[in-house]
């Protein structure tokens, strides 16, 4: 498909409530009135940043996963964010990649947010997801991933579209407006990054600037401060041109990363 429809949803996130949390999301889609083909949503979007896994952790298939399910059969559409996750005696902070027809692709964040302790509580991730969309390779990945570019390279073209879901705080958004052009200028691809808004039950606050960029650097969507739930298209049109006019990508150092 040369055009890829996608709706954002730079949501509120209520601390540590997943009832509240999915009943809100739910209301909140239901104003969605257009056919998308994706419908993004923040890390950890049923219970906000928590280390409380022991309380909060579902089981693959728990009530979280069942409602994306839901979701996104209502929606005929992909339904993608990050959860936590309770297997084999582990927690995950997993994003879970949900088709209409109840199969699902998973990804494991690879970099665990130290300066909160994440890496004290989660299980890092050791494998790189990439997922077929209408033909769009995407490479989705979560929140503190976005300052390892090394584990984000291109290689020989893997991905179309980069996507990073975040809890990221407003005193460093101006490191988040700065990597996520970056990593579309040397990907040569499209970047969504889709981030929360509001306070979480640590004070931290959440500006969202979330934004879409395309493979040139240019800003396709940008929005700072409220919810918002919006949706756009990228085109692939765009993306060969890029990639023909610069072929950066063939140029690029070959590599593997253990």
């Amino acid at each position: 498909m040369s055009v890829l429809k996608i709706t954002t949803f730079q949501a509120y996130l209520f601390w540590e409530n997943v009832d509240k949390n999915l009943q809100n999301l739910g209301l909140r889609l239901s104003s969605i009135r257009e056919k998308t083909d994706l419908i993004i949503l923040p890390e950890m979007f049923s219970t906000g940043f928590s280390m409380n896994a022991e309380t909060l952790a579902e089981e693959t298939g728990g009530k979280t996963m069942q409602w994306m399910e839901i979701q996104a059969k209502r929606f005929d559409c992909v339904i993608t964010g990050s959860m936590i996750i309770k297997e084999d005696g582990q927690y995950f902070n997993r994003l879970i990649w949900m088709r209409p027809d109840g199969s699902h692709e998973k990804y494991d964040k690879r970099h665990l947010f130290g300066l909160g302790k994440e890496d004290s509580v989660y299980t890092t991730g050791k494998d790189r997801l990439i997922v077929d969309l209408l033909g769009w390779k995407i490479c989705p990945v979560i929140c503190y991933d976005l300052r390892f570019p090394v584990w984000l390279r291109n290689n020989n073209a893997d991905y179309d579209l980069l996507l990073v879901v975040a809890n990221w705080p407003e005193k460093r958004s101006s490191h988040w407006r700065t990597l996520l052009p970056a990593r579309a200028v040397e990907n040569q691809c499209y970047v969504i990054g889709l981030n929360r808004v509001g306070h979480d039950g640590n004070e931290i606050y959440h500006s969202g600037d979330s934004m879409c960029i395309d493979p040139y650097g240019k800003t396709v969507y940008y929005k700072p401060n409220d919810e918002d739930l919006y949706t756009f298209s990228i085109s692939r049109e765009e993306l060969v041109k890029n990639r023909r006019a610069y072929p950066f990508l063939r140029d690029a150092d070959k590599f593997n990363l253990l």
